[in-house]
């Protein structure tokens, strides 16, 4: 091998601490003047840096063009074996020539260039959003944004160069490090030593306090044409302002803003608070007339800022609904179970007024006529204020509901075995007013019913007991059905068959007799199963065939001889102890609410049960949940009726869709819509512990 030849390939690799690269060979046996690059370097170079050229017969060169077209005629060593230069600043990456005194011999590999990017400093270091900042260093000249500390991106410079770039504070930028980025895909990301500031906006006083809602807040302080949104007590937040300048704000404040300091947002999202504490305005009663008040009826609420109120509440919570409102006047229409007690104003900033207590008029009664009656006579109350009585009560523990518009008199249909004593009249608020002379009852020529079953079901015998039950011609079951089927009859005991076609549900017995003279039982419940009217409206079957069965829960399917239809069943049997699950199912799942829609006052829910255990500690619980809310009803001694749920064999139990209430079946609440119905719902066992056992079916809604 030529020595000399291995000499320069060796130096290549040994010479400073820069890399150098190959360019050409040429055969070592080859022995010749012409000039040739063997190798040159380092690569990367820095620019000011020397970039040394090896090779042969290298004192023929005469030029060197680097990236982009810088042409290097200066040298600062040439010899035959390498010439040196020092790299202009100008020089990028890109393709090396070099050129001699034959020719030209282009580079086969790229120059690289490596550029060492300082940040030296910032300034200023407190600057507003929008204002202009210097950034030194060096190379900055390659620098392609500024990252401020938001991830703020800023790519758009006043000036630039290798020194120095000016650039302004975006308005959304935040206080910070600042970040310099080439924004290579892998980028060089160099951080400030300094912080910069970035000037956010002070609210020094805020007036009038208090503030109305709706009237015009003015805020003072320093950088406020920054702010972008206000935001008040309660998360209030207002974007547009009646005028803002450097040092004030004017600001329409919200109906529902609360008390509390105010928050001032600035385009960076950054929120800076208030010192004062912003109070808002009450309203304040002067009086409320009439008073007393009466139910139904409208009250007159004088006072300021009335125009501000919202919601007036009567005593245990009772909604009033405002008729006309100002700021100095509100006309309330009394709700009808309103009670003594204060009047409540409510806003939407959260306040509550009072008003001195308010009572409410009761009936009178002026006379009784005629004042001795019989059994199922009329008679005339008089007085005042009596379009407020829903009911009378009377001697024997009997009562009439009533729905009486005259404020004068009030004529009831004095009951079967009403007995001599004072009358009570109850007003829609349940306050009571007892009459002061007794209404004195003449025996009559009608039966006298002291004994009937609370519960019969159609084709059993009963037996009713009382006093002339001999005069009886007829007896009249609920549906107008008139008895055929008898047993014993004497003057003091009926036994009789309960048609099979009698109306199930609660209802009276009827005693006609020879003189069209009549009387009757109480309310009696006609149990027994009613047919299923629309079998799409059933959404319990427990049929086995996952359509409208159970889709969890403690429920077995069962078909046996205790069927209630000739088919399937629901069994429910256990010692439960709180909380069980019975029977669910989805809403969104072949539910047929849609067809109910709205109408919940046309339909009800049904459904065929045999309680073989009363349930007599807990509840069961009937859920219908959705997008409305969650809505309950309960049956047994813990629900609101207090009463053991039982049944005599197979009953269907109806319930009124208004039955069902929110707050677990205590609210005042009830669904507005069926196709609303989309979540689970079913029956559940809580409130208690019970050995439970129950068959079930066809649980459905009917229209009624």
């Amino acid at each position: 091998m030529n020595t000399k030849f291995f000499q320069y390939i060796l130096f290549a690799f040994v010479v400073g601490a820069g890399i150098f690269i190959a360019s050409c060979s040429k055969d070592e046996d080859t022995v010749s003047t012409d000039p040739v690059v063997l190798s040159y370097g380092p690569s990367p170079a820095l620019r000011g840096g020397e970039l040394r050229f090896i090779g042969k017969n290298m004192d023929k060169v005469t030029m060197i063009t680097l990236p982009n077209n810088i042409e290097v005629k200066n040298f600062t060593s040439k010899t035959s074996e390498m010439v040196t230069i020092i790299v202009p600043q100008e020089t990028v990456e890109g393709e090396v020539t070099v050129t001699t005194t034959i020719g030209t011999q282009k580079m086969k590999t790229r120059l690289t260039i490596s550029e060492p990017i300082t940040f030296v400093s910032l300034s200023p270091l407190t600057a507003r959003p929008g204002e202009k900042i210097t950034i030194t260093g060096d190379y900055l000249n390659l620098i392609e944004e500024v990252i401020f500390p938001n991830k703020k991106a800023q790519a758009e410079f006043i000036s630039q160069s290798r020194e120095q770039i000016e650039l302004l504070v975006p308005l959304d930028a935040q206080t910070g490090k600042v970040v310099i980025s080439n924004g290579m895909p892998d980028p060089i990301l160099i951080e400030s030593d300094s912080t910069l500031s970035v000037v956010t906006a002070k609210a020094t006083k805020l007036s009038p306090i208090p503030v109305k809602a709706g009237a015009t807040l003015t805020i003072e302080g320093t950088d406020l044409d920054l702010v972008k949104a206000v935001i008040f007590g309660g998360n209030q937040k207002v974007g547009t302002f009646i005028s803002q300048s450097v040092t004030k704000i004017e600001v329409q404040v919200p109906v529902d803003a609360q008390d509390g300091s105010i928050a001032l947002e600035m385009a960076s999202l950054v929120t800076t608070q208030s010192t004062d504490v912003l109070e808002m305005v009450v309203p304040t009663i002067s009086s409320v007339s009439p008073n007393p008040a009466k139910n139904g009826k409208s009250i007159s609420i004088k006072g300021i800022n009335l125009d501000l109120v919202t919601n007036v509440v009567f005593a245990t919570d009772k909604a009033g609904s405002i008729a006309s409102q100002s700021a100095t006047e509100i006309t309330v229409d009394v709700p009808l179970d309103a009670v003594n007690g204060v009047v409540n104003l409510r806003t939407k900033a959260n306040k509550t007024v009072s008003s001195s207590e308010l009572t409410f008029v009761k009936p009178t009664i002026t006379g009784i006529n005629p004042a001795s009656t019989q059994s199922n006579k009329p008679i005339v109350i008089s007085g005042t204020n009596l379009d407020l009585v829903v009911q009378v009560k009377l001697g024997g523990g009997k009562s009439v509901t009533v729905a009486n518009t005259n404020e004068t008199e009030l004529t009831i249909t004095v009951p079967s075995g009403t007995t001599t004593d004072k009358i009570t009249l109850v007003t829609t608020n349940g306050s009571e007013v007892v009459s002061a002379n007794d209404l004195t009852i003449i025996a009559s020529n009608v039966p006298e019913v002291t004994g009937y079953p609370t519960k019969a079901k159609p084709g059993e015998l009963i037996t009713l007991t009382g006093t002339k039950m001999n005069l009886v011609t007829d007896l009249i079951f609920p549906g107008n059905v008139v008895a055929t089927g008898f047993g014993v009859k004497t003057i003091d005991k009926i036994e009789v068959v309960v048609p099979l076609n009698v109306q199930k549900g609660y209802g009276k017995i009827k005693f006609m007799t020879i003189d069209n003279e009549v009387s009757e039982t109480e309310l009696i419940n006609f149990v027994g199963v009613d047919d299923v009217q629309d079998p799409d409206l059933v959404f319990f079957d427990f049929n086995g065939t996952g359509n409208k069965d159970a889709w969890w829960g403690n429920v077995k399917i069962v078909n046996d001889n205790n069927n209630v239809d000739g088919s399937s069943y629901g069994l429910v049997e256990g010692n439960y102890n709180g909380w069980t699950d019975l029977f669910w199912r989805n809403g969104s799942n072949n539910f047929p609410g849609a067809t109910i829609g709205s109408n919940v006052n046309d339909y009800v829910v049904k459904f065929d049960i045999n309680l073989i255990n009363p349930i007599d500690g807990g509840n069961l619980k009937f859920r219908l949940n959705g997008d409305e809310g969650d809505f309950w009803w309960t049956w047994g001694p813990a629900g609101p009726g207090a009463s053991v749920a039982t049944t005599e064999g197979w009953e269907t139990i109806t319930v009124p869709i208004s039955a069902f209430k929110d707050s677990d079946g205590w609210g005042t609440n009830s669904p507005t819509s069926m196709a609303v119905i989309s979540k689970e719902f079913g029956m559940a066992f809580a409130d208690g512990a019970a050995n439970v056992k129950f068959y079930i079916d066809n649980v459905r809604f009917e229209r009624k």
